[in-house]
Protein backbone atom coordinates (compact mmCIF):
# COMPACT_ATOMS: atom_id res chain seq x y z
CA UNK A 1 0.00 0.00 0.00
CA UNK A 2 1.24 3.48 -0.87
CA UNK A 3 1.10 6.23 1.71
CA UNK A 4 -0.62 9.12 -0.06
CA UNK A 5 -0.82 12.83 0.61
CA UNK A 6 -4.51 12.50 1.36
CA UNK A 7 -3.93 9.80 3.97
CA UNK A 8 -1.11 11.75 5.63
CA UNK A 9 -3.19 14.91 5.93
CA UNK A 10 -6.15 12.94 7.28
CA UNK A 11 -4.09 11.18 9.95
CA UNK A 12 -2.21 14.31 10.96
CA UNK A 13 -5.29 16.54 10.72
CA UNK A 14 -3.23 19.05 8.76
CA UNK A 15 -3.82 21.19 5.67
CA UNK A 16 -0.39 20.74 4.05
CA UNK A 17 2.56 18.34 4.25
CA UNK A 18 5.06 20.98 5.40
CA UNK A 19 3.12 21.57 8.63
CA UNK A 20 3.10 17.90 9.69
CA UNK A 21 5.44 17.41 12.68
CA UNK A 22 4.16 14.07 14.04
CA UNK A 23 2.62 11.12 12.22
CA UNK A 24 1.50 7.67 13.37
CA UNK A 25 1.08 5.04 10.62
CA UNK A 26 1.34 1.95 12.82
CA UNK A 27 -0.01 -1.22 11.18
CA UNK A 28 -1.17 0.33 7.89
CA UNK A 29 0.33 -2.35 5.61
CA UNK A 30 2.52 0.29 3.96
CA UNK A 31 5.07 -0.62 1.30
CA UNK A 32 5.62 2.76 -0.41
CA UNK A 33 6.59 5.76 1.73
CA UNK A 34 7.93 7.99 -1.05
CA UNK A 35 5.65 10.78 0.21
CA UNK A 36 8.22 11.55 2.95
CA UNK A 37 10.55 13.07 0.36
CA UNK A 38 8.09 15.98 0.49
CA UNK A 39 7.98 16.24 4.30
CA UNK A 40 11.20 17.89 5.56
CA UNK A 41 9.61 19.13 8.80
CA UNK A 42 8.42 15.80 10.22
CA UNK A 43 9.93 15.28 13.70
CA UNK A 44 8.35 12.12 15.13
CA UNK A 45 7.40 9.26 12.82
CA UNK A 46 5.84 5.91 13.70
CA UNK A 47 5.94 3.31 10.91
CA UNK A 48 6.03 0.11 12.96
CA UNK A 49 4.25 -3.06 11.82
CA UNK A 50 4.23 -2.42 8.07
CA UNK A 51 5.99 -3.87 5.01
CA UNK A 52 8.55 -1.13 4.40
CA UNK A 53 11.83 -2.27 2.86
CA UNK A 54 13.44 0.95 1.57
CA UNK A 55 14.34 3.90 3.78
CA UNK A 56 15.55 6.17 0.97
CA UNK A 57 12.55 8.58 1.13
CA UNK A 58 13.45 9.37 4.74
CA UNK A 59 16.74 11.00 3.72
CA UNK A 60 14.82 14.24 3.12
CA UNK A 61 13.31 14.34 6.63
CA UNK A 62 16.08 16.49 8.09
CA UNK A 63 14.06 17.47 11.18
CA UNK A 64 13.36 13.89 12.20
CA UNK A 65 14.32 13.15 15.81
CA UNK A 66 12.36 9.94 16.52
CA UNK A 67 11.78 7.07 14.08
CA UNK A 68 9.92 3.86 14.88
CA UNK A 69 10.34 1.05 12.32
CA UNK A 70 9.81 -2.10 14.38
CA UNK A 71 8.48 -5.13 12.51
CA UNK A 72 8.97 -4.12 8.89
CA UNK A 73 10.88 -5.77 6.05
CA UNK A 74 14.10 -3.74 5.95
CA UNK A 75 16.46 -6.29 4.32
CA UNK A 76 19.96 -5.06 5.21
CA UNK A 77 21.65 -2.49 7.41
CA UNK A 78 22.90 -0.74 4.27
CA UNK A 79 19.52 0.99 4.29
CA UNK A 80 20.77 2.98 7.27
CA UNK A 81 22.95 5.03 4.92
CA UNK A 82 19.77 6.92 4.06
CA UNK A 83 19.47 8.02 7.70
CA UNK A 84 23.00 9.45 7.95
CA UNK A 85 21.96 12.96 6.82
CA UNK A 86 19.43 13.12 9.67
CA UNK A 87 21.64 14.88 12.21
CA UNK A 88 18.76 15.41 14.67
CA UNK A 89 17.80 11.74 14.86
CA UNK A 90 18.14 10.59 18.47
CA UNK A 91 15.66 7.69 18.80
CA UNK A 92 15.47 4.70 16.47
CA UNK A 93 13.50 1.48 16.89
CA UNK A 94 14.51 -1.02 14.22
CA UNK A 95 14.09 -4.36 16.01
CA UNK A 96 12.28 -7.30 14.39
CA UNK A 97 13.45 -6.50 10.88
CA UNK A 98 15.40 -8.96 8.66
CA UNK A 99 18.40 -6.61 8.80
CA UNK A 100 18.86 -7.24 12.53
CA UNK A 101 20.36 -10.68 11.92
CA UNK A 102 21.10 -13.36 14.47
CA UNK A 103 23.76 -11.52 16.49
CA UNK A 104 22.14 -8.77 18.60
CA UNK A 105 25.48 -7.40 19.81
CA UNK A 106 26.99 -7.13 16.33
CA UNK A 107 23.78 -5.57 15.02
CA UNK A 108 23.73 -2.92 17.74
CA UNK A 109 27.41 -2.01 17.31
CA UNK A 110 26.95 -1.70 13.55
CA UNK A 111 23.90 0.56 13.85
CA UNK A 112 25.70 2.81 16.35
CA UNK A 113 28.78 3.03 14.17
CA UNK A 114 26.59 4.22 11.31
CA UNK A 115 24.46 6.52 13.50
CA UNK A 116 26.64 7.56 16.48
CA UNK A 117 24.32 10.41 17.49
CA UNK A 118 21.56 8.04 18.63
CA UNK A 119 20.60 8.30 22.29
CA UNK A 120 18.19 5.36 22.30
CA UNK A 121 18.15 2.28 20.06
CA UNK A 122 15.37 -0.31 20.21
CA UNK A 123 14.08 1.21 23.44
CA UNK A 124 17.49 0.88 25.15
CA UNK A 125 19.56 3.90 26.18
CA UNK A 126 22.83 4.30 24.28
CA UNK A 127 25.91 5.01 26.44
CA UNK A 128 29.05 6.94 25.47
CA UNK A 129 31.19 3.84 26.03
CA UNK A 130 28.91 1.86 23.74
CA UNK A 131 29.28 4.42 20.94
CA UNK A 132 33.05 4.50 21.40
CA UNK A 133 33.18 0.71 21.14
CA UNK A 134 30.92 0.77 18.09
CA UNK A 135 33.22 3.20 16.27
CA UNK A 136 36.05 0.70 16.71
CA UNK A 137 34.36 -2.71 16.47
CA UNK A 138 31.10 -2.11 14.61
CA UNK A 139 30.85 -3.22 10.99
CA UNK A 140 30.99 -0.53 8.35
CA UNK A 141 27.69 -0.02 6.55
CA UNK A 142 28.27 0.11 2.82
CA UNK A 143 26.87 2.97 0.77
CA UNK A 144 25.31 2.18 -2.61
CA UNK A 145 27.81 2.68 -5.42
CA UNK A 146 25.57 5.18 -7.17
CA UNK A 147 25.48 7.37 -4.05
CA UNK A 148 29.27 7.39 -3.75
CA UNK A 149 29.68 8.36 -7.39
CA UNK A 150 27.24 11.22 -6.99
CA UNK A 151 29.01 12.57 -3.91
CA UNK A 152 32.56 12.17 -5.22
CA UNK A 153 32.69 13.17 -8.89
CA UNK A 154 35.91 12.76 -10.85
CA UNK A 155 36.30 16.50 -11.41
CA UNK A 156 37.19 15.85 -15.01
CA UNK A 157 40.14 13.54 -14.26
CA UNK A 158 40.46 10.12 -15.92
CA UNK A 159 39.53 7.14 -13.72
CA UNK A 160 43.10 5.82 -13.61
CA UNK A 161 44.46 9.22 -12.61
CA UNK A 162 41.83 9.63 -9.91
CA UNK A 163 42.60 6.19 -8.51
CA UNK A 164 46.27 7.06 -8.05
CA UNK A 165 45.73 10.66 -7.00
CA UNK A 166 46.71 11.04 -3.28
CA UNK A 167 44.56 14.17 -2.97
CA UNK A 168 41.53 12.24 -4.15
CA UNK A 169 42.33 9.45 -1.69
CA UNK A 170 42.46 11.97 1.13
CA UNK A 171 39.13 13.45 0.04
CA UNK A 172 37.53 10.01 0.01
CA UNK A 173 38.84 9.24 3.50
CA UNK A 174 37.48 12.51 4.89
CA UNK A 175 34.10 12.25 3.20
CA UNK A 176 33.77 8.63 4.27
CA UNK A 177 34.12 9.65 7.92
CA UNK A 178 31.88 12.68 7.48
CA UNK A 179 29.21 10.50 5.89
CA UNK A 180 29.23 8.11 8.86
CA UNK A 181 28.48 11.08 11.10
CA UNK A 182 25.71 12.36 8.83
CA UNK A 183 27.75 15.34 7.62
CA UNK A 184 27.86 16.75 4.10
CA UNK A 185 30.86 15.77 1.93
CA UNK A 186 33.54 18.36 1.29
CA UNK A 187 34.51 19.48 -2.20
CA UNK A 188 37.95 18.94 -3.69
CA UNK A 189 39.04 22.56 -3.24
CA UNK A 190 38.86 22.14 0.55
CA UNK A 191 42.00 20.02 0.40
CA UNK A 192 44.31 22.54 -1.28
CA UNK A 193 46.17 23.18 1.98
CA UNK A 194 47.24 19.58 2.42
CA UNK A 195 50.85 18.49 1.97
CA UNK A 196 52.10 17.92 -1.57
CA UNK A 197 52.02 14.22 -2.54
CA UNK A 198 55.64 14.46 -3.72
CA UNK A 199 56.81 15.17 -0.17
CA UNK A 200 55.20 12.03 1.26
CA UNK A 201 56.75 8.61 1.35
CA UNK A 202 54.51 5.93 -0.12
CA UNK A 203 54.62 3.53 2.88
CA UNK A 204 53.26 6.24 5.20
CA UNK A 205 50.93 7.93 2.71
CA UNK A 206 47.77 6.13 3.85
CA UNK A 207 48.27 6.94 7.54
CA UNK A 208 49.09 10.56 6.68
CA UNK A 209 45.89 10.93 4.71
CA UNK A 210 43.78 9.33 7.43
CA UNK A 211 45.24 11.75 10.00
CA UNK A 212 44.56 14.71 7.70
CA UNK A 213 41.01 13.48 7.23
CA UNK A 214 40.43 13.23 10.99
CA UNK A 215 41.89 16.68 11.67
CA UNK A 216 39.73 18.26 8.98
CA UNK A 217 36.69 16.51 10.41
CA UNK A 218 37.29 17.85 13.94
CA UNK A 219 36.75 21.44 12.79
CA UNK A 220 33.07 20.77 12.08
CA UNK A 221 32.14 18.71 15.15
CA UNK A 222 30.06 20.15 17.97
CA UNK A 223 30.69 19.57 21.69
CA UNK A 224 28.63 16.37 21.85
CA UNK A 225 30.40 14.86 18.84
CA UNK A 226 33.84 15.86 20.13
CA UNK A 227 33.06 14.08 23.40
CA UNK A 228 32.36 10.88 21.45
CA UNK A 229 35.71 11.23 19.66
CA UNK A 230 37.45 11.92 22.98
CA UNK A 231 36.00 8.79 24.59
CA UNK A 232 36.91 6.65 21.57
CA UNK A 233 40.47 8.05 21.59
CA UNK A 234 40.91 7.31 25.29
CA UNK A 235 39.76 3.72 24.78
CA UNK A 236 42.19 3.26 21.90
CA UNK A 237 45.08 4.69 23.93
CA UNK A 238 44.27 2.36 26.81
CA UNK A 239 44.41 -0.58 24.40
CA UNK A 240 47.88 0.45 23.19
CA UNK A 241 49.02 0.94 26.79
CA UNK A 242 47.82 -2.53 27.77
CA UNK A 243 49.48 -4.11 24.72
CA UNK A 244 52.73 -2.33 25.53
CA UNK A 245 52.56 -3.41 29.15
CA UNK A 246 51.95 -7.03 28.18
CA UNK A 247 54.90 -6.90 25.83
CA UNK A 248 57.20 -5.59 28.58
CA UNK A 249 56.10 -8.26 31.01
CA UNK A 250 56.68 -10.94 28.44
CA UNK A 251 60.21 -9.65 27.78
CA UNK A 252 60.97 -9.56 31.49
CA UNK A 253 59.71 -13.08 31.94
CA UNK A 254 61.85 -14.30 29.09
CA UNK A 255 64.90 -12.57 30.58
CA UNK A 256 64.22 -14.21 33.96
CA UNK A 257 63.95 -17.62 32.30
CA UNK A 258 67.30 -17.13 30.61
CA UNK A 259 68.98 -16.12 33.88
CA UNK A 260 67.66 -19.20 35.62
Amino acid sequence: MKLTRKLVLAKAKASDLESVKKLNCWGCNLTDISIFSQMPNIEVLTLSVNNISSLSPLASCLSLSELYLRRNTVPTLSELCHLRPLTRLRVLWLAENPCCGADPSRYRLTVLRCLPRLQKLDNQVVTEDEVALALVEGDEVSTPTSSIQNQLPNNGLPDAEMENDPLNYNMEETNKIREELGMKPLSRDKFSSLSSPSTMEKPTMKKTHVLDAVLLLLRDLDEEELQVVHTATQNRLQTYTLDSGDGQRTSAEKAADIQH
